[in-house]
């Protein structure tokens, strides 16, 4: 039994298609080898390969140049369409690796848009990431983290403290210092700043969270340290709610600096004199992440 020609192979590869149509292009072996960067005999070799692949010959051979047989040309224009749907294929692959496109689904507290950081991250991170798909869902807190441990949720923009998760990451991106929102009928609505033990007497209203979550948790140690226990009641669902109900003038509360810019009427909102306490905005993903994408986003949000 004889034995193959070196070069010769019964696998067909998208390498014979690249040698073959550098070889029509050129129309000659001297000049394809060349531009491929591979010996003139070993594209001879490649050629005849593909050959005995297709089972027919694909070039009429002169001294001086190459010419193309009727099946010749046929898998010229076929060839031509494969490779460049192969190198599309991998310039998009390569783009995915590169986190350039892909999709990233994030929760947020409705509190985090009052900041600016949520919209600042997320309209930066489009216009350096154009293709990548970004979902954005306004969700409770703890949800969020449980559907980033469970792989439901890609990224969350959160108000700790909240317990986290094994195998999820959570990183501090912004302290706020807090405010009282007062009833602008309130003796102390229009002081420049006010001392936190002067509402000691005050009932003060809260996001409907656990004691150890969020708003609630900085509304109880911010009284804690200005020395007094606060009373708590009603609970609102979200701030709107709240500075509605101190409105009304069924309580005060504490909130963000940032929810200055949540004007309704019938509320004032004075800085604090003196409080280590503050609220603070977080970032949350997993310890371990796949997507590319993702990777990029937290990078970027967390820069």
């Amino acid at each position: 039994m004889g034995r193959k020609p070196a070069g010769r192979a019964d696998t067909f590869e998208l390498r014979h298609l690249r040698y073959f149509t550098t070889l029509v292009d050129e129309r000659n072996f001297e000049r394809a080898a060349a531009r491929l960067g591979i010996a003139q005999p070993g594209l001879s070799q490649q050629i005849m390969a593909l050959e005995d692949i297709v089972g027919m010959p694909l070039l009429d051979r002169t001294r001086r140049s190459v010419k193309l047989t009727t099946s010749g040309q046929l898998l010229y224009e076929d060839a031509r369409k494969i490779l460049a749907n192969a190198e599309a294929a991998l310039a998009a692959l390569r783009r995915v690796g590169r986190g350039e496109t892909g999709r990233i689904s994030i929760g947020y507290v409705a509190s985090a848009a009052y900041s600016g950081l949520l919209i600042q991250s997320i309209a930066s991170f489009r216009a350096s990431h154009p293709d990548v798909e970004l979902q954005l869902i306004e969700m409770e807190m703890r949800l969020q983290l449980a559907k980033i441990a469970d792989g439901n949720l890609d990224f969350a923009f959160i108000r700790p403290p909240a317990p986290i998760p094994e195998g999820v990451a959570a990183h501090v991106v912004l302290r706020e210092p807090l405010m009282a929102a007062l009833p602008e009928n309130h003796p102390l609505a229009y002081a420049l700043q006010l001392d936190l033990k002067n509402l000691a007497a005050e009932t003060f209203i809260t996001p409907r969270q656990p004691p150890d979550v969020g708003f609630h948790y900085n509304t109880i140690e911010a009284c804690n340290e200005a020395g007094f226990q606060p009373v708590i009641s009603p609970e609102g669902r979200d701030y709107t709610t709240i500075t509605s109900m101190v409105a009304i003038g069924l309580g005060v509360a504490l909130v963000p600096r940032s929810l200055d810019c949540l004007r309704l009427p019938g509320v004032r909102y004075v800085p604090l004199a003196a409080s280590a306490t503050t609220s603070d905005l977080a970032i949350a993903h997993r310890k371990t992440e796949a997507s590319p994408a993702v990777r990029a986003f937290i990078l970027h949000a967390r820069s």
